[in-house]
């Protein structure tokens, strides 16, 4: 069975699902498009190129477009869990199923389905995204046998105080950016929740219990201590810090108040990429296991509303999948030899390298689904040095408060970590036993890391190891490969410009190493890994 998966509106993406394997997965953000990019026409083209026939199913994921008169459904809307269509429909001169269900429902099946393969009587679901927050529980037939409300609009709320604090958004009128979540994720770690006074514990707990952030009613709030007092305040530091333990806090409350404990717990809506919660259910004790999948956030929607469908024919929502399910590198240029130099990939020279302080954009394969670079679409560095954290956070045009994730080789993640447990998708915190690893060392001595095994990324696999034979362990700084505000870079032209534009020293392409021409390495034997 061939399903190909739409989601419209922002975070515009394709999923193609055939014979129960996830093929396919194409956000319209990638290839240097916009972050958040709606459907685009080459998204639809590309799907096109690479599907053999006709799909059984076309699946649309259901939305609300506001404009024109008010507010229009796409599909069967936003928000039934439950809520599906279908019909049969001419496709491109064949004949197809034609099958749609709500935005909410993609979620919500994007995260089971994508969970081990396993039998359960009963499981939770969280979604908590910009505008819906509760949990969904899902009978073994996976329809929700019931829904609870908990708070909504968390991941609005959540930019809210980032906001309320910037003083170049307006009072009146404006909608937060949900990007700068993880801008405000980051600087909660620089405050303390303890230490909030009267007048911020009351501001947040207004953020908490206002009507709507659509829009957003800053004038409101212009008694709160951090209002307009910017982003990098102590007020805004500690208000964010607050609000993080809170909005947690209502949640895991609601899911002791009205679920039994022992189900397994999985996550979705963009709320799912803040690592912080994530451990925080680890942590909890209250659920049997956790599960995130890397794209829990609109990113994974498409994926998400075909697994409904296919669900429906078949009665398995579970797929076979990989993170690394974007499209191959197009090299469509060729870097000028005046300026780079082209040899073979020495894992070892480029250890060396890397240690010695060149900073190096590293490509292979497919690019990955969701929005965390996992080693595909990567830049890396080495790990000591805070400096190099400085250097990347310039050469992203990021914050000088944004921390710098690692990726680890999967058998020394006990050795640089506190807690030891595979995390390939980059979702949770964890502590750093040594201060040696400084550049990716946030300031609250956490790191959001990803483990690498031989298994799923060998080529990264085989470079950590060669780093982890000459320096102890096999650790690198890994942040994405894009352009601001531009998804992962897709094609060796683009990748070119902003290795040129930004100062990188390599680029690794597929087993293909380019240096800039005068500092070509001499090439000897294979080192290890």
């Amino acid at each position: 069975m061939l399903v190909v998966g739409i989601k419209p509106g922002h975070d515009g993406s394709m999923a193609v699902i055939e014979d129960g394997e996830l093929t396919l997965a194409l956000e319209s953000e990638k290839d240097s498009f916009a972050r958040h990019w709606h459907l685009a026409p080459t998204t639809l083209l590309r799907v096109a190129e690479r599907v053999g026939r006709i799909p059984d199913v076309v699946a649309l994921g259901g939305w609300r477009v506001v404009g024109g008169s008010g507010h229009r459904s796409v599909g069967v809307g936003y928000h039934d869990p439950n809520r599906t269509q279908q019909r049969r429909m001419r496709f491109f001169g064949g004949e197809t199923t034609y099958f749609s269900s709500s935005h909410v429902r993609s979620h919500i099946m994007s995260a089971i389905g994508m969970a081990p393969r396993k039998t359960h009587p009963q499981q939770a679901v969280l979604v908590w995204e910009g505008i819906t927050g509760g949990f969904y529980l899902v009978d073994d037939g996976f329809r929700v046998v019931r829904e609870i409300p908990v708070l909504t609009e968390p991941g609005a709320r959540y930019a809210f105080l980032f906001a309320v604090a910037d003083p170049a958004f307006p009072d009146h009128g404006a909608i937060p950016d949900l990007a700068v979540s993880g801008k405000l994720m980051a600087l909660a770690a620089y405050g303390d929740a303890d230490s909030a006074d009267e007048r911020i514990t009351e501001a947040v707990e207004r953020i908490l219990a206002v009507d709507t952030i659509y829009p957003a009613p800053k004038a409101s709030f212009r008694d709160a201590p951090f209002h307009n007092a910017g982003v990098e305040s102590e007020a805004a530091k500690t208000a964010a810090a607050l609000l993080n333990r809170r909005i947690f806090e209502v949640f895991a409350d609601a899911a002791k108040e009205h679920l039994p404990p022992g189900l397994p717990l999985r996550v979705a809506g963009g709320c799912g990429l803040n690592c912080d919660w994530n451990t925080l259910w680890r942590r909890s004790g209250y659920f049997s296991s956790v599960f995130v999948p890397p794209c829990p956030n609109d990113s994974g929607s498409a994926i998400g509303t075909a697994i409904d469908a296919l669900c429906a024919a078949t009665g398995d929502p579970h797929v076979d999948w990989s993170v690394y399910s974007g499209l191959e590198f197009e090299w469509d240029a060729d870097p000028d030899p005046r300026t780079w130099t082209r040899t073979p990939l020495d894992h070892g020279a480029l250890a060396d390298a890397i240690a010695a302080g060149d900073v190096v954009a590293w490509v292979r394969g497919r690019w990955e689904i969701g929005p965390r670079a996992l080693g595909n679409r990567s830049i890396l560095a080495e790990p000591f040095r805070a400096a190099t954290r400085d250097r990347l956070n310039t050469i992203k045009q990021r914050e000088s408060y944004r921390p710098i994730a690692p990726c680890c080789r999967a058998e020394d993640t006990g050795r640089v970590f506190v807690e030891d447990f595979a995390d390939p998708y980059m979702l949770y915190f964890r502590r750093l036993r040594s201060p040696d690893v400084r550049a990716v060392t946030h300031v609250d001595g956490t790191a959001r890391a990803q483990t690498v095994r031989r298994e799923d990324n060998a080529p990264l696999h085989a470079l950590l190891s060669a780093f982890a034979a000459r320096h102890g362990v096999g650790v690198l700084c890994n942040t994405s490969l894009n352009f601001k505000g531009m998804g992962f870079i897709n094609r060796m032209s683009d990748l070119v410009e902003f290795c040129e534009a930004r100062g990188l020293d390599g680029m690794v392409v597929d087993g293909v190493w380019f240096r800039r021409g005068d500092r070509a390495p001499a090439v000897g034997p294979a080192a290890a890994g």
